[in-house]
């Protein structure tokens, strides 16, 4: 099946070289350019994943980002400008998967798309099934839902692979190049900030008092860890 790439920018020039190069390589390409005709092709076309800029008319991309996660987890790549570098924590604080600054090559965010859609196959992934249980946690990998005292959290894709890789292994510490490389991915091509924005916000959403986590801990100067059962 021919995954279906959402390309959001007011920028048609850019646009089309996505559209080109990501049609190129197989992909099913649809545009918008502005942040209302966004929302409404997620709605309508339920694409895959979604390239999306930030400095979008009507509505921003911030705002889209934010709507888009209110109702589900189609990943999300943002597209920065260079010099806004709270942009890009920001759009991963929102629940954006990945981020790539202007200017770009083509190559370079169809790398990132490629790396992003396999990730999100570990959903059809026989190894990956199953359910697991720490504390208070409940994580179901056939239903790829997540549980805490019986209450579903809704998570990002990132998020959930996340919380399931540390906790596939419970007191084993992995450093931030180590997550990146096994979670996001060999070819991600971004820092280890977007490591320590993903697990806060996990914290966030699975812990009491996210500033005294009981469950997702950090090893000063090394990493992280998921504590054991």
């Amino acid at each position: 099946m021919t995954e279906k790439i959402l390309v959001v920018d007011d920028e048609k020039p850019i646009v089309e070289i996505l559209k080109y190069n990501l049609e190129k390589e197989g992909f099913h390409v649809i545009t918008a350019f502005d942040g209302e005709a966004a929302l409404s092709m997620v709605h309508n076309e339920k694409p895959d994943l979604i390239v999306l800029d930030i400095m979008l008319p009507i509505k921003d991309g911030f705002s889209v980002c934010r709507e888009i996660r209110s109702g589900c987890d189609i990943p999300i790549v943002m597209l920065t400008a260079k010099e806004m570098e709270m942009d890009k924590v920001l759009g991963l604080e929102l629940g954006a998967d990945d981020y790539v600054t202007k200017p770009f090559s083509a190559r370079e965010v169809t790398a990132r798309i490629k790396a992003i859609l396999r990730r999100s196959s570990v959903r059809n992934s026989d190894q990956d099934k199953g359910t697991m249980t720490v504390g208070k946690i409940t994580v179901d990998r056939d239903e790829v839902q997540v549980y805490n005292e019986g209450r579903p959290v809704e998570l990002t894709l990132r998020e959930f692979n996340l919380l399931v890789f540390l906790m596939l292994k419970p007191g084993y510490v992995y450093s931030r190049e180590q997550l990146l490389d096994q979670v996001w991915g060999y070819d991600y091509i971004g820092d280890d900030r977007t490591v320590d924005v993903t697990v806060r916000r996990l914290r966030e959403k699975l812990e009491k008092d996210p500033a005294k986590p009981e469950y997702i801990h950090t090893k000063r100067g090394v990493g992280y860890f998921f504590r054991r059962g």
